[in-house]
């Protein structure tokens, strides 16, 4: 038995027993979702595959493709499947609160973990599928390039961005339910609003300057450079992580004020 299993729970610093309770109520939402699925793994790159599959087939297939790089399905999903991840973890930060209130209510584990799991499971799923990326990759030519070292920086700035995000929303929502559907109406535009199925590049010169306050921009340009290095824009990055930074801030000052509230109304 490891040092650390050895401690008594009491004995372990808030830190710690963050991370464990964190990693458990994670667990449990993997086993959840996936218990019943014959195929889980499956079916969770199956819905960005699909996505793929259509942009491709009309941009290349249909219309003469005028926007990303070659080969197109590797630009497009080295985008979508993280996009698939801020999408899912924010989708479910909505009924974060709603649905185990019950849960909520009786246990005594800090609040912002019944977000945090979100965008821990849904970033589990995100790096699950990587290996879906590499192999489109190998079979369509992509050549990697240096710049993959830049995937856990990608990475650790959208976890920076979806933990924000999902904690400004899932308070709210309590509060005012008709922001659930908002949320998803803005989430569908902002699908077309970033670079997924095009490039920052391939925008208008007067819409890529405000192009940049979006921070999945510089995000994706970082996921991009591992096969198109010239899709990397340092300044829209750097845009992105003070963005990025800034909804954290704003999502934990939210959280953190109406906490009690949400306690008592749900």
């Amino acid at each position: 038995m490891s040092s650390y299993a050895a401690v008594r729970p009491e004995q372990r610093t808030p830190f710690a027993r963050y991370r464990h309770s964190l990693w458990l109520l994670t667990q449990r939402d993997l086993r959840v979702r996936y218990s019943t699925s014959l195929l889980g793994y499956f079916w969770s790159i199956l819905d960005p595959l699909v996505m793929a599959g259509i942009y491709w087939f009309v941009f290349t297939q249909v219309f003469q493709r005028t926007v990303g790089e070659p080969p197109y399905i590797v630009f497009l999903l080295s985008a979508l499947l993280p996009w698939m991840w801020f999408n899912g973890a924010v989708s479910d930060s909505t009924r974060a609160f709603l649905r185990e209130a019950k849960l909520i209510r009786s246990t005594r584990i800090p609040r912002t973990i019944w977000v945090n799991r979100l965008v821990l499971s849904k970033g589990i799923e995100f790096l699950a599928s990587i290996p879906v990326l590499a192999l489109f990759a190998i079979i369509f030519g992509a050549e990697l390039h240096i710049e993959v070292l830049y995937f856990p920086l990608a990475i650790l700035i959208q976890l920076v961005l979806t933990a924000g995000v999902g904690l400004l929303v899932a308070p709210l929502v309590v509060f005012f339910r008709d922001l659930e559907r908002a949320v998803k109406l803005i989430l569908r535009f902002l699908f077309y609003a970033s670079p997924i199925i095009y490039g920052t590049a391939d925008l208008p010169s007067e819409l890529h300057f405000w192009a940049a306050f979006n921070p999945l921009s510089g995000i994706f340009s970082l996921y991009r450079a591992a096969f198109f290095p010239e899709q990397l824009d340092w300044s829209v990055v750097g845009i992105g992580v003070t963005v990025s930074v800034a909804f954290l801030a704003l999502g934990a000052f939210v959280f953190s004020r109406t906490e009690r509230s949400v306690l008592k109304e749900i």
